[in-house]
C-alpha cells in the first residue's frame, strides 16, 4: 500500500471510529467547562429526520445559565423564549439587561438533510461545579420532528437509537 493511499484512507478510517455514532445525534462541540464562567455552546446538527430538510431548532436553556445570547446565522431567524417570572436580576452581565431570564432560542431556517451546521449560543454557567446540564433539543423538520431531550446514564456512552439531550458537565476553576 503507497503511503499516499495510506495519507488518504487515515482521516476516513479516523472519522469512522470516532465520528459516526455522534453525527447521528445533536451534540455540543464541547462536553465540559468551568463552572461560573462564560460559555459558547456550539450545538452541532449532522442530519435532518429521516431525509427531511430541518426548518427549525429550539434549544431550552438550563436552570442557573444567565446572560444567553444566541448567535445570528445567515438564512435564518433567531428569537428568544422569555420567562417573566424568573428574571436574571444582576447576574445578566455583559450587555445583557437585567429582566427575564432567556429560557428558550429558537432558529427557524432550512438546513438540508444531507448539510451539517452549527448553532451558537453564549452564556454564563451557573457556578456549580459537578453537576452537569442539560440542554434538551428539539429538530423540527418539513415532515416530522426529533426530540433530543432524554437523558443520558451516567457512565455509558449515548445509544444510537435514543433520543439523549446534549450534556455539558461543569468543572473546577482553573
Amino acid at each position: 500500500m503507497s503511503v499516499r493511499l495510506l495519507r488518504m484512507a487515515a482521516p476516513a478510517v479516523l472519522l469512522a471510529i470516532t465520528g459516526a455514532p455522534a453525527a447521528a445525534h445533536i451534540t455540543l462541540e464541547t462536553a465540559a467547562a468551568p463552572a461560573g464562567s462564560y460559555y459558547k455552546a456550539v450545538f452541532r446538527v449532522g442530519h435532518g429526520c429521516k431525509g427531511s430538510p430541518t426548518t427549525a431548532i429550539r434549544v431550552r436553556i438550563p436552570d442557573g445559565a444567565s446572560g444567553v445570547k444566541p448567535q445570528p446565522k445567515p438564512g435564518w431567524q433567531v428569537a428568544t423564549v422569555k420567562d417573566e417570572a424568573h428574571g436574571e436580576g444582576a447576574h445578566a452581565g455583559h450587555g445583557s439587561h437585567a429582566g427575564a431570564a432567556v429560557r428558550e432560542v429558537v432558529w427557524t431556517g432550512k438546513l438540508l438533510d444531507e448539510h451539517y451546521d452549527e448553532f451558537v449560543i453564549r452564556l454564563k454557567l451557573p457556578d456549580t461545579p459537578g453537576a452537569t446540564l442539560l440542554f434538551p433539543v428539539v429538530q423540527t423538520c418539513a415532515q416530522g420532528e426529533q426530540r433530543w431531550v432524554e437523558t443520558a446514564e451516567p457512565g455509558k456512552p449515548a445509544a444510537h437509537d435514543r433520543m439523549v439531550a446534549p450534556l455539558l458537565r461543569l468543572t473546577p476553576k482553573p
